[in-house]
C-alpha cells in the first residue's frame, strides 16, 4: 500500500468516524491506517519514544491519562509544571483521606441504623474511588442524607421529660419513665375492663369458669396487666373464648347437616319414585315443621327458609309429575331415534374418513388428522412429522399388467404400511399410488428410521398376479414440523422432496 492510499484512508476514517480535520486528529487517524497496512512511519512513534526515556513512575501515571499524542503528552507535563509541591500535595491528600476514613469509622459506630450504613458504604466507595468523579458521588450521597434527615422521632419523648436533640445520651438520662407509669391508673382500669369485655363470646351463650376468673381479676386489681403471668393468661383466655365460638359453630352445623342429610335423602328417593313424588315432598315438608331444633333466632330463619324450599319443591312435583306423565312414551321414542341416528351417523363418518380399496384412512381423513396434530403443535408444542411416499413406476405396472394388479399392489402395500406404524401413527392413501404418514413424538432419527423400514419391507416384497411375481420399489420425502413456519410449507416440503428422491434415482428416502 502506498503513502498516498493511506492518506486517502486516513481521510475516510475521520469522515466515517464524524471528526473534525484537524491536525492532531488527522495525524492519528493517519498512523492508525499505516499501523493497519504494516508501515512503520517514524513520526508515529515520536509519543512512544518520549514516554520510554521517562521515569517508570511517570510512564505508569501518562498509562492512566492515555496519552497518545504530542501535544496532550506536552500538555500533562505543563500541568505537572504548575503544581507547587507536588510531594506535599500527594502526601496531604493521603493524610486527608485516612482522616476521612477515621471519622466515617467513627459516625458508623453511633447509634442510627441510617447513619451507619451510609458511612460503611462510603469507606468501601472511597477504597476504590479513582477520581475525582467518583468522589463526587460519594459526596452527593451525603448531601442527600442530610437533606432527608428527619429527626422529629424525638419529639415523641417529650411526654416523657426533656429532649435535647444535640445530646441524645443526655435526653435518655432525663427520661422519666417509671414515674409515668405510676401515674396511669386510670388508663390501666379502662384497659382491664376493655379486655374483660373482649373475653364475652360472641357467638356462644356463656363463658366458662376460667374465662369467669380472669374477668373477675382483672377487675379487682387493674394493675396486673403488667405482670407476665397476667399477660400469659390474657393470651389464654382470647383462646378458649375463640375455641368457645368455635364448638358452637361447630354444633349448630352438626344439627343443620342433620336437616339437610335427611332433606336430601328423601328428596333422592322421591326422584326414584316419580309418580309418588308429591306425597313425599309433603311428608318431607311434615318432618321439617314437626322438627324441635334449640338454637338462636339466626339459626331459627335457617330452619324455616327449609321449610320454605320443601313446599316450593312439593309445588314443583306435583307439576313436574303430571308433565313426565304425559311425556314419558315421546320421550321413550325420541330416544330410540336418537341410538338409531348416532349409530348411522358413526357409520357414515367412518366410511367418510376411509379408502374404499386400502381401508387405510383417505386424504379427508389425514386433513382431520393434521388440523389435530397442528393445534397440539401450537397449543403444547408437540412436534410431528410428515412423510410422503409414492410408489416407483406404478403407471407401468397399470400399463403392464392391468388396473386389477395396481389395485392388488395397492392393498398389498397398504398392509406393508399398516404392520409396521405404531398405534399413535396415523398411516393413509394420499391419493392415487401416493400414501402419507403423520408421526408424532418422533425425532427426526426415528422418522427417517419408521420411512426407511417401510422402503426396505415393499423392496424384498413380492405380488403375485395371475401366476406372475411383481417387484415395486417406494420412495419418500420427509418435512418436519419445526424446522418450518406452517402446516402448508411442511406439506410442501416433504412433497419437494418426494419429487427429488423420484428424480434422484427411486427407491430412496429424502429427509
Amino acid at each position: 500500500m502506498t503513502i498516498n492510499q493511506i492518506i486517502k484512508r486516513a481521510f475516510e476514517r475521520l469522515k466515517k468516524e464524524n471528526k473534525l480535520l484537524t491536525p492532531d486528529l488527522y495525524m492519528e487517524a493517519f498512523c492508525l491506517e499505516a499501523k493497519t497496512a504494516g508501515i512503520v512511519i517514524e513520526d508515529c512513534n515520536q509519543v512512544e519514544k518520549f514516554i520510554k526515556k521517562l521515569d517508570i513512575s511517570l510512564q505508569n501515571e501518562l498509562k492512566q491519562y492515555r496519552v497518545k499524542t504530542l501535544n496532550e503528552l506536552i500538555t500533562f507535563f505543563i500541568a505537572k509544571l504548575n503544581r507547587l509541591k507536588p510531594a506535599e500535595c500527594s502526601a496531604q491528600n493521603s493524610a486527608l483521606s485516612t482522616l476521612l476514613k477515621r471519622v466515617l469509622q467513627t459516625i458508623s459506630s453511633l447509634h442510627n441504623a441510617e447513619l451507619s450504613a451510609l458511612s460503611t458504604k462510603s469507606i468501601k466507595d472511597l477504597d476504590l474511588a479513582s477520581d475525582a468523579e467518583q468522589i463526587e458521588k460519594i459526596k452527593d450521597e451525603w448531601i442527600n442524607f442530610l437533606t432527608s434527615y428527619d429527626d422529629s422521632f424525638f419529639d415523641r419523648l417529650k411526654p416523657l421529660g426533656r429532649v435535647n436533640k444535640n445530646d441524645i445520651k443526655a435526653t435518655i438520662e432525663n427520661l422519666s419513665i417509671h414515674s409515668r407509669a405510676d401515674s396511669m391508673p386510670d388508663e390501666l382500669q379502662n384497659l382491664a375492663l376493655l379486655f374483660v369485655a373482649s373475653f364475652a363470646p360472641s357467638i356462644a351463650s356463656s363463658v366458662n369458669e376460667e374465662l369467669a376468673k380472669i374477668s373477675d381479676e382483672l377487675r379487682k386489681n387493674p394493675q396486673s396487666l403488667s405482670s407476665e403471668t397476667m399477660i400469659h393468661s390474657i393470651k389464654r383466655a382470647i383462646q378458649l373464648r375463640i375455641n368457645l365460638d368455635k364448638h358452637h359453630i361447630k354444633k349448630m352445623l352438626a344439627s343443620l347437616d342433620g336437616v339437610l342429610k335427611r332433606l336430601s335423602v328423601q328428596l333422592l328417593s322421591l326422584i326414584d319414585r316419580t309418580d309418588n313424588s308429591g306425597n313425599e315432598i309433603a311428608k318431607i315438608k311434615l318432618n321439617l315443621k314437626n322438627m324441635e331444633l334449640h338454637y338462636s333466632d339466626d339459626f331459627k330463619s335457617a330452619h324455616q327458609r327449609l321449610y320454605s324450599i320443601a313446599t316450593s319443591l312439593e309445588e314443583e312435583t306435583l307439576l313436574l309429575g303430571t308433565e313426565l306423565k304425559e311425556h314419558n312414551n315421546v320421550v321413550s321414542e325420541m330416544e330410540k331415534k336418537i341410538k338409531d341416528l348416532e349409530k348411522e351417523l358413526e357409520s357414515a363418518k367412518k366410511a367418510s374418513r376411509e379408502d374404499a380399496l386400502t381401508k387405510l384412512y383417505n386424504k379427508r381423513g389425514l386433513d382431520e388428522f393434521l388440523e389435530i396434530r397442528e393445534g397440539e403443535f401450537k397449543r403444547y408444542e408437540k412436534p410431528y412429522s410428515i412423510i410422503f411416499f409414492d410408489i416407483d413406476y406404478f403407471k407401468k405396472v397399470n400399463d403392464t399388467y392391468g388396473h386389477d394388479a395396481g389395485d392388488l399392489i395397492l392393498k398389498g402395500f397398504a398392509q406393508v404400511f399398516k404392520g409396521i406404524a405404531r398405534n399413535v401413527d396415523i398411516v393413509g392413501r394420499y391419493g392415487g399410488e401416493e400414501f402419507m404418514a403423520i408421526l408424532s413424538e418422533t425425532d427426526h432419527n426415528g422418522t427417517i428410521i419408521f420411512a426407511e423400514k417401510v422402503r426396505k419391507k415393499l423392496e424384498v416384497s413380492r405380488f403375485l398376479y395371475a401366476g406372475q411375481r411383481i417387484q415395486v420399489t417406494i420412495s419418500a420425502g420427509i418435512g418436519f414440523r419445526e424446522e418450518h413456519p406452517s402446516m402448508q410449507a411442511v406439506l410442501k416440503s416433504a412433497d419437494e422432496k418426494l419429487y427429488k428422491a423420484k428424480n434422484s434415482g427411486r427407491n430412496q428416502i429424502v429427509s
